[in-house]
C-alpha cells in the first residue's frame, strides 16, 4: 500500500489534509465547509464521546436534546451574544419548495415565507435558556446539571476538516446554579474535565488557562480554556467553559424563589468540545507515516497478520490468532484479526502504520514451531520477537500499550516544553514567533488596545493567561506599561 503522505516539514497544512484522506477519517462533502466523517474516523469520535459522556455523568450531568432551529428573536436578547454569533448564522426564511413555472427547476416558494425567520443553532444558550424558564421555579430545582450531543452550523469562510468546518458535531453543558459561587465552581470543575480527559486519553499535554477579555466566549462573565501545542507550533484551543454569570437569565427572565422567600435570576455557565479534537489528535502526534493514535483511543489497538503461502499453513495460524484473541478480548483489549486473501501482508502492515493501529502482530509458520509472534509497535516503529511461553500475552499487550499510552504523552509533552519560551522584549518576541513558534510567555499590560496591536502586527493571539502562573511585576513587550504577569501567546488554529 503506498502511502504518498507529503513530508510534515515541507507542507504541515498539506500533510494533515491528505493524512485525513487517506486513513479513511474524513472526506469534504457535496456542501462547501462540510465534510462526511467516514467509520473509522467515527469510530475514534465515538470513543471520546464515550469517555467524555461517563465524566460527564459522573460529576452529576444528564443528557437531553433541544432544536435545531432558533427563533431570530431570542438571539438579540443578549446583545453581545448576538454581536459574536451574527457574522456565523445559516438563517431560514421559508418552509417550502416548488417547481418553477417555466420549468427551470425547483424554487423557493415566495407564499411559504416564515412569520418568524429561524437560526440554524450555532451554539445554543438561547433555546435553552428560553427552556429553563418553565423548568425552573424554586431553589430546589436547583442546580440544573444539562449535557447535550448536537451538531451545529457556523458558516465559516476558511474551512478544514474537523478543524474548522461549516457543520460540525460536538456536547454542549448548559448548567444553571443558585449562587455564582456554585457557577464559578462548575466552570473550573468541567475545564478540568477537559484537560484530564485530554491528558489521560489523547495523551495531549494542556495548559490551563483563562481567556482574555477580547477572547471571551460572546455572553459570558469569564472563559476558562485548556490550549495544546500543535507539531508545526501553533497553538490549538481544545475546550473552553463559561462563567456566564446572570447574563442569559436576565435576557429571557430565569428567575428562583430562594430559601429566604426572595425572587432573583439563576447564574449559569456553558462549556463544550467539539470534533475539533480529532484534529488535535492527528495533528500532535501523527508522522510521516501516518496516524499515531493513543491506545485508549484506538478503535483497533491491536491488529494480527497471518503470513503464509500454504491453506494448511494459515489453518494452522489462524487457530493460533484465535486464541490469542479470545485472550486479548478477555481483558478488554480491541482486537482485529486480518485474515483477508485478497491483499498481501506488506500492503497490510502499511495500512495499519498508516492508520494508526498502535500494536500489530505478525504469526508464520516459522513462529508457529518456535512458539513466537513478532511485535510491531507504532509509535516507535521498532519490532520484537516474543516467545509466547515467556510471559502471558494479554500481560505482555496489556503492559505495551500502557507504556505506548506514557510515551506518546512523554512526546508531547516534551515537545511543547520546548516549544514554550519566555522573552522580555518586542524584537525577541518578533524573533522567537517567525523563527521557533510555539508558546511565548510574556509580559502584557492588560488592555484589549495593546492585546489588538499585536494580533494585527504579528498574528498572535492571547491563548490564555495560564492559571499556574505567578504574580510576576514587569513590563508590557509592546507598550511597556506595568504588568502583573505573563501571558500565553501563540500563532493558532
Amino acid at each position: 500500500m503506498s502511502k504518498g503522505l507529503p513530508k510534515r516539514s515541507e507542507d504541515y497544512s498539506l500533510w494533515y489534509n491528505e493524512l485525513v484522506k487517506k486513513a479513511d477519517l474524513a472526506e469534504n462533502s457535496a456542501v462547501r465547509g462540510c465534510m462526511v466523517i467516514k467509520p473509522y474516523g467515527y469510530s475514534i469520535w465515538e470513543k471520546m464521546q464515550a469517555e467524555l459522556n461517563r465524566m460527564f455523568k459522573e460529576t452529576g450531568h444528564t443528557n437531553a436534546y433541544f432544536p435545531l432551529f432558533i427563533p431570530k428573536s431570542y438571539l438579540s436578547k443578549e446583545a453581545s451574544h448576538v454581536e459574536g454569533f451574527a457574522k456565523e448564522c445559516a438563517v431560514v426564511t421559508h418552509y417550502r419548495l416548488k417547481n418553477a413555472e417555466d420549468g427551470s427547476g425547483v424554487i423557493v416558494d415566495p407564499d411559504a415565507k416564515l412569520e418568524e425567520e429561524l437560526i440554524v443553532r450555532p451554539t445554543s444558550e438561547t433555546v435553552i435558556w428560553s427552556t429553563y424558564k418553565n423548568w425552573i421555579q424554586s431553589y430546589r430545582d436547583l442546580p440544573l446539571l444539562v449535557n447535550q450531543w448536537a451538531n451545529v452550523v457556523r458558516w465559516e469562510m476558511r474551512t478544514r476538516l474537523f478543524l474548522r468546518t461549516a457543520e460540525f458535531l460536538w456536547q454542549e453543558g448548559h448548567t444553571a446554579h443558585a449562587t455564582a459561587e456554585e457557577a464559578k465552581a462548575e466552570t473550573l470543575q468541567m475545564m478540568n474535565v477537559y484537560a484530564q480527559f485530554a491528558e489521560d486519553f489523547m495523551a495531549l499535554p494542556v495548559v490551563r488557562g483563562r481567556k482574555s477579555a477580547n477572547e471571551r466566549f460572546a455572553g459570558a462573565d469569564d472563559t476558562l480554556c485548556i490550549e495544546a501545542m500543535m507539531q508545526d507550533g501553533k497553538a490549538l484551543q481544545a475546550g473552553t467553559s463559561h462563567f456566564l454569570g446572570q447574563n442569559f437569565a436576565k435576557a429571557f427572565d430565569v428567575k428562583f424563589a430562594t430559601k429566604e422567600g426572595g425572587l432573583e435570576y439563576v447564574w449559569g455557565t456553558s462549556w463544550g468540545v467539539s470534533t475539533r479534537l480529532m484534529g488535535a489528535l492527528i495533528m500532535a502526534h501523527s508522522d510521516d507515516n501516518g496516524l499515531v493514535l493513543p491506545p485508549k483511543l484506538a478503535p483497533i489497538q491491536v491488529v494480527i497478520v497471518p503470513i503464509y503461502r500454504k491453506d494448511e499453513e494459515f489453518e494452522a495460524i489462524s487457530e493460533k490468532a484465535n486464541e490469542i484473541m479470545a485472550d486479548l478480548r478477555k481483558v478488554g483489549v480491541s482486537v482485529k484479526y486480518d485474515n483477508r486473501d485478497t491483499h498481501k501482508p506488506g500492503f497490510k502492515f502499511a495500512e495499519y502504520e498508516l492508520k494508526g493501529v498502535p500494536l500489530r502482530i505478525a504469526i508464520g509458520p516459522r513462529d508457529l514451531e518456535n512458539g513466537t509472534i513478532e511485535i510491531a509497535r507504532r509509535d516507535t516503529l521498532t519490532k520484537e520477537q516474543f516467545e509466547l511461553a515467556s510471559l502471558p500475552i494479554a500481560e505482555k499487550i496489556t503492559g505495551m500499550l500502557e507504556d505506548i499510552q506514557k510515551s506518546i504523552y512523554e512526546k508531547a509533552f516534551t515537545f511543547r516544553e520546548e516549544k514554550t519560551t519566555e522573552v522580555n522584549s518586542w524584537e525577541e518576541f518578533k524573533e522567537v514567533l517567525e523563527n521557533k513558534g510555539g508558546f511565548i510567555s510574556a509580559h502584557w499590560d492588560g488592555t484589549s488596545e495593546t492585546e489588538e496591536k499585536i494580533k494585527d502586527l504579528t498574528k498572535a493571539t492571547i491563548r490564555c493567561i495560564p492559571l499556574a502562573r505567578k504574580e510576576e511585576a514587569g513590563t508590557c513587550i509592546l507598550t511597556g506599561k506595568p504588568s502583573e504577569g505573563r501571558v500565553y501567546f501563540a500563532k493558532a488554529y
